[in-house]
């Protein structure tokens, strides 16, 4: 599992994150402060699922306002599990940017799954409307 942690190079996410980033991920807790925190979930994800994983984005939409910046769209991650069964299903996220010298970092990101308010079960079969 190690080997694909180091396959997936966290250092590449290391470089996008502030040291003070706030994420509302859909792990716990109900929030992760931090780069370190934040990257704890990416390696979660990158040994509960079998090299390669898969990262689709839809409906991306971008504003950008001097040194801030946000987005959002539609993620799905899916890959292997490594008990051989697959495994995907769509997130919202929404990613708040800063500036920083000259580079765009991550400030804040929140992911979530929607949920039926009725069974509180999150609703993980659904699919961006075309």
């Amino acid at each position: 599992m190690v080997e694909a942690v180091r396959a997936m190079d966290l250092e590449a996410f290391k470089r996008i994150y502030a040291s003070d980033v706030v994420s509302f991920d859909v792990q716990p807790p109900l929030q992760h402060v931090g780069a370190e925190a934040k990257l704890r979930n990416w390696t979660e994800a990158f040994t509960v699922l079998q090299a390669p994983l898969g990262y689709e984005v839809a409906d991306l939409r971008v504003a950008v306002q001097g040194d801030v910046a946000f987005a959002h769209s539609l993620n799905r991650l899916s890959g292997t599990l490594h008990n051989g069964s697959r495994s995907g299903f769509w997130v919202r996220a929404t990613v708040c940017f800063r500036k920083v010298d000259g580079d765009w970092l991550v400030v804040h990101d929140h992911v979530s799954v929607p949920l039926d308010i009725r069974t509180g079960r999150a609703l993980l079969n659904l699919e961006p409307e075309t």
